[in-house]
Formats: C-alpha cells, sequence, structure tokens
C-alpha cells in the first residue's frame, strides 16, 4: 500500500502540475454537458411551413391558423399557386407545403368530407418522420374540432376519449432523457482518454524506464495508475449529477449512493480499458486513435440517440458487449425510475464481470520492459 500511495502522489502531482489538463477535466465536461443536454434533442421547433390556400374560406383560414399557432411552425409564406410553393421548396427556403384544395370547405358541410395535400422535403428522413406527425396531429385535431363543432351529431361517433399519462417523465422532457445519457457519455470520454494516455505518455517522456527499475508489482502500478483518474472521474460526475439537479431541475428519483456505486464499478471498467489500450499504443496518436474507434462504435449503438430495440438483431447482440449501453440503461434507470439493486442487478453484474477482466487483462498485458 505504501508504493501505491506514492504512485499516487506522482500521478496527481503530473495532473495538476500540467495547465492544459485541469481545463479539459473540470471545464469541459460542464460545457459539453451544459451544450450538449441543449442542442441533442429530437424536436424540431423550427418547422419552415408555406401554404397554397386555393380556397380562401374561414374554415381554410382557421386550419391555416392552427399551424401557425403551433411553437414548432413558422409561416414563411401563402402562396396561390403550387408551382411557387414547390419552386421555394427546391430552393432550400422551406421543409414543408400544405395545400388547401378547392371546395375545402364546402365539401365540408356537404359531403361531409375534403382533403388537404402535405408534402414534407425528406432529405432528412428522421426529420421527416417527426415533421409529418406534427402536421397530422394538428389536422386531426382540427377536423375533430370541426365535427365537434359543427356536427355534434357525428361528433358522437369520434374515438374514445383518453387521458394520456407518461410515466417516469411526464412532461415528455427531452432533458429529462437526454441529461442521463449525456453524463454517463462525458465522464466515459474523461475516463477512457485520459488513462489511455497515461502509460504511453510515460513510454514518450522517457520515465516509464524508471518506474520498471523500481520494486513495484505489476498490479501496483495498474492501481497507483487508475485510481487518480477514478477519483477525477467520479468528481466530474458528482458535479454533472448536481448541474442535472439545479440547472436542468432533474431529480435523482432513486438512492443515489446506489449510482454512485454502479458509476464507480463502470470507471473501474472504463479506466482498466483504457489503461489496456495504453499498453497496446506506442505513441499518444496511436491511444488515442484506438480509443477513438472504441468510443464512436460504443457510442452510437449505446441507445443514447437511437434505441437498442429498433436495431438489426445482429447488433443488439454485438451490444451487449457494450458496457456504455448498461450503465446508460441503469443511469436512466435509478435518476429517472427510482429503481433499486434488484432491478439492476443484472446489468450491475454484467458490468462488475467485464471491470474484473479488464483488470486482469490491462495488468497482464503490462511489461516491465523498457
Amino acid at each position: 500500500m505504501r508504493r501505491i500511495r506514492y504512485i499516487l502522489q506522482k500521478e496527481f502531482i503530473q495532473v495538476f502540475r500540467d495547465k492544459a489538463l485541469l481545463p479539459i477535466i473540470i471545464i469541459i465536461p460542464i460545457v459539453q454537458l451544459v451544450v450538449l443536454s441543449y442542442t441533442a434533442t429530437y424536436e424540431i421547433k423550427n418547422i419552415r411551413l408555406v401554404v397554397v390556400d386555393q380556397d380562401h374560406t374561414p374554415t381554410s383560414r382557421e386550419l391555416i391558423r392552427q399551424f401557425s399557432g403551433s411553437p414548432y411552425y413558422h409561416l414563411k409564406g401563402n402562396f396561390d399557386n403550387y408551382t411557387e410553393a414547390l419552386d421555394y421548396m427546391q430552393k432550400g427556403k422551406t421543409d414543408q407545403i400544405l395545400v388547401v384544395e378547392p371546395h375545402f370547405e364546402k365539401n365540408l358541410k356537404t359531403i361531409k368530407k375534403s382533403s388537404v395535400q402535405l408534402i414534407t422535403n425528406a432529405i432528412n428522413g428522421s426529420a421527416a418522420g417527426v415533421m409529418q406527425s406534427y402536421a397530422v396531429s394538428i389536422i386531426n385535431n382540427f377536423h375533430n374540432n370541426i365535427l365537434i363543432k359543427e356536427h355534434p351529431l357525428q361528433a358522437k361517433g369520434l374515438p374514445i376519449q383518453t387521458d394520456t399519462l407518461y410515466w417516469y417523465n411526464p412532461e415528455l422532457n427531452y432533458f429529462t432523457f437526454m441529461v442521463p445519457g449525456i453524463l454517463v457519455l462525458l465522464v466515459t470520454i474523461i475516463g477512457l482518454f485520459l488513462s489511455s494516455m497515461n502509460v504511453v505518455k510515460e513510454k514518450e517522456l522517457g520515465t516509464i524506464t524508471q518506474l520498471n527499475v523500481t520494486p513495484i508489482s505489476k498490479f501496483e502500478f495498474i492501481a497507483g495508475k487508475l485510481i487518480p483518474f477514478w477519483i477525477i472521474a467520479m468528481a466530474d460526475l458528482v458535479v454533472g449529477l448536481l448541474l442535472a439537479r439545479f440547472w436542468f431541475g432533474i431529480h435523482i428519483v432513486g438512492n443515489p449512493l446506489l449510482l454512485l456505486f454502479v458509476a464507480g464499478v463502470y470507471l473501474v471498467l472504463i479506466l482498466s480499458l483504457g489503461l489496456f489500450i495504453s499498453t497496446l499504443a506506442q505513441t499518444m496518436q496511436q491511444s488515442m486513435f484506438i480509443s477513438w474507434f472504441f468510443l464512436v462504435i460504443f457510442i452510437l449503438m449505446s441507445g443514447l440517440f437511437t434505441p437498442i430495440e429498433s436495431m438489426p438483431v445482429w447488433a443488439q447482440q454485438i451490444d451487449l458487449v457494450n458496457p456504455i449501453a448498461y450503465f446508460i440503461k441503469i443511469n436512466r434507470m435509478i435518476m429517472l425510475k427510482g429503481s433499486v439493486f434488484s432491478d439492476i442487478k443484472s446489468d450491475f453484474f454484467i458490468l462488475s464481470g467485464y471491470a474484473a477482466a479488464m483488470v486482469v487483462f490491462s495488468t497482464l498485458r503490462y511489461r516491465k520492459t523498457s
């Protein structure tokens, strides 16, 4: 233990002596958490809409008002000619075109049905799907209101009215959904990059030779390298949780101590993976590329931006070895759902097994040779 304490002292001295490293450890995670939480969202609040109103009746104008009054839409123009509106879209000046056909109001009052045309720019498929759902919802609400106001007898045939309650995120707030996942992502990046560059930095500076001739064991060396960055990453996590509580207003429904306990095991896994990469690489550039290779795959398949359930079966099988996916799931369950240990024990034991395996691999991989 005394030799490990000396290594810890050395590591902390090196960390706090490096003036360029301190902002990376302290400031950058906070800035990234705040920025990404506001920008990484599935909501689309600036949909540019142009209207081709070929009816010019109070009913058609009321439909247009339903769109312009929505917080998601911005009315960019009203045309009498469909060709002009289509040219507007081809120039990239609008995202959707709403076409109200002639006799729209008349058909509603006489034959009890009418139609509108909706053209959506689908270059971005996921965004187009969201915009389409917004527009269809507005049109359906407008249709139901027409039935209720003008045809009360027909309104009795409307579908059963339901009151919807969303558990664990009642307001469907994307901050509530994204912040726990982004917090996992940031502590992962900090932990993996710092640990993966650590041993390589010793190699480039030549100090690894001095460490190799000392009587410290390989386990003591790995422990001395892992513990300082574990403390730093845990401190970043605590700061992130405080930001989530006081900046974004996200309450930790579950036990914070359980969350920190699971995070501690997860960070052992991530830091051990970084140290393992560090023993493989010969330069810091190699270490950065290898770390980034694993991070890109792990992040994109973690369920942070796209649901794991929507992935192909073979991708879901590969995702069984993705530690970020496990911890994002656990973090959301504890923070939002209030899960207890029995709810997360299977995922926790998998993370613990991976962590133990990576500690063994990184220890065996380290060679006390120059």
